[in-house]
């Protein structure tokens, strides 16, 4: 992996979270390890059944660790799960009271925030032109994310975490809504972890990813680091001996092959390389099997 952690580091990032395991009867997390520094986004992905909500659930602490640590803004969670929650902002697909009006939601909801700015949350309902007098079933699923972020940041979250928030919107939506993921974290106090199946989106907004497949770490590094460290490779059938034992996994087909090999293993310069998409990173590595 390309990751990096350090003890002296937690104070310098908005979540560290070191070696989490939680074990069910017929899935394991092992051992997941990463770190978001301050200011950054995190795309988070995997294929369904990877153990991308298992595991925000267990930094959450919303179910129990079996064993790791979880840091937020410096503070263990376990140790100040209480003040550290407040630090958080957590966005997901399902929506809460459908049949309430958001006005009435609001109410409620900030009774738990003693830090409540009602002028950041003012200044984001124009932002992203809400109307309070409407009831959240009548809002569409991007209106409802743009809702329940200007609740996370009218407490002064720094520390968002997003469960596939842009699932099921139409791609207009969805850039409008990763233009406001970008401009939350614009000023760097703000950090967004963004669990998603849908890669082209981070493409866009994210500058680290963290990859897992079947509860195990794949990669967690830097977007750019990572779309680096793979090449996409394909070549005629006879050219295959020379470089499939190198190849993470390939695919023959009428034409010849194409595969997926780390930058440096590269060693025969007569096949063709090019840099990959993380889906086709996500779908090669869905072709090995975890060791």
């Amino acid at each position: 992996m390309c990751s990096k952690h350090t003890e002296g580091a937690k104070e310098m990032e908005s979540l560290v979270v070191k070696n989490l395991t939680k074990k069910y009867e017929k899935f394991l997390l092992n051992d997941i390890s990463f770190s978001i520094p301050k200011g950054f986004i995190m795309g988070f992905i995997g294929e369904n059944g990877a153990g991308k909500t298992t595991t925000i659930k267990s930094l959450l602490n919303v179910i129990k660790k079996d064993s790791g640590s979880v840091y937020v803004l410096g503070k263990d969670i376990d140790q100040h799960e209480i003040e550290v929650k407040k630090d958080i902002g957590f966005v997901s697909g399902d929506s809460f009271y459908p049949k309430s009006k958001l006005k009435d939601i609001t109410k409620v909801y900030k009774r738990f925030y003693p830090i409540w700015n009602e002028t950041a949350y003012v200044k984001y309902i124009q932002l992203f032109n809400l109307d309070v007098s409407k009831k959240m079933d009548e809002l569409s699923k991007g209106m409802k994310m743009k809702y329940s972020i200007a609740l996370a940041l009218s407490h002064h979250a720094e520390l968002l975490i997003l469960d596939e928030p842009t699932s099921g919107l139409d791609p207009v939506a969805r850039d409008n809504l990763l233009e406001v993921f970008q401009s939350i974290v614009e000023d760097g106090n703000v950090s967004i972890l963004f669990s998603t199946h849908i890669t082209s989106d981070l493409e866009k907004c994210a500058d680290y990813i963290t990859f897992i497949k079947e509860g195990n770490m794949v990669e967690s590094c830097s977007k750019d680091d990572l779309l680096d460290k793979y090449r996409i490779v394909n070549g005629t059938k006879d050219q295959l001996d020379s470089v499939k034992d190198h190849m993470i996994t390939y695919k023959e087909n009428a034409f010849g092959f194409n595969g997926l090999i780390k930058t440096d293993n590269i060693q025969n310069d007569d096949v063709n390389y090019g840099q990959p998409s993380l889906d086709e990173i996500m779908i090669y590595y869905a072709g090995k099997e975890v060791l």
